[in-house]
């Protein structure tokens, strides 16, 4: 699992305050002490919370979001559905929280784009990803842990794309995407499984392919 940036009501308040100004500023030193100052904090403390500038904002931004899709989900009955109907859900709560600063979002997702900020992008992303898998309730320790999660990740990736040109009403057109993209993670699955099936009858007496758990 990888380790979260520095968490702080403080950190969070300033993240929260600047969005404000982030769509005309961008995430800049500038935009965060005008938050600052929105909310009677001294603009002095920008240096102190974001040392590292842009790229500090913009990872406490989406570990931000994380958190609280995660808050979002601990309130809706989520253990009567299925995995994929779970993820499916998580990730909807994920794009909501991120609707009202769809423009923030979007220029974290340009400046990420830059090559310098590849493992910042990289971390970003596989903390969403853990963050679903972990509310979903999926608990696996075996290899799957690392295929589900490369898998989600493809699937969520494309899916922020699409919804960042998306100007539907909820999102709805954003959302059937992200159904055609399960569907067909569904359909790789279930080629998988019979795949292993049929190996199973080549393996030595004896021998078997660990199982794969149900999703």
């Amino acid at each position: 699992m990888i380790a979260s940036p520095e968490r702080s009501p403080e950190r969070d308040a300033a993240i929260i305050a600047a969005l404000a100004h982030v769509p005309e500023m961008g995430w800049t030193r500038r935009a965060l002490r005008a938050g600052l100052s929105d909310i009677g904090a001294s603009p002095e403390d920008a240096d102190l919370l974001f040392p590292g500038g842009a790229s500090d904002m913009v990872e406490a931004f989406f570990d931000l979001a994380d958190r609280r899709m995660e808050a979002a989900a601990a309130k809706v009955d989520l253990a009567a559905r299925r995995l994929p109907e779970r993820v499916r859900a998580l990730i909807a709560l994920r794009l909501l929280e991120s609707r009202p600063h769809k423009e923030a979002a979007r220029r974290a997702l340009a400046l990420m784009a830059s090559p310098r900020h590849a493992g910042l992008a990289a971390r970003a992303l596989a903390r969403t990803v853990d963050a679903i898998w972990h509310a979903a309730g999926d608990r696996a320790a075996d290899f799957s842990w690392y295929t589900k999660r490369g898998i989600l990740a493809s699937v969520y990736a494309a899916t922020v794309l699409f919804w960042l040109g998306d100007d539907s009403e909820d999102d709805a057109a954003t959302l059937a995407f992200l159904d055609r993209r399960l569907a067909g993670v569904a359909g790789i699955g279930r080629l998988r499984r019979r795949a292993s099936a049929c190996a199973q009858r080549f393996l030595p007496a004896g021998e078997a392919e660990p199982a794969e758990p149900a999703t």
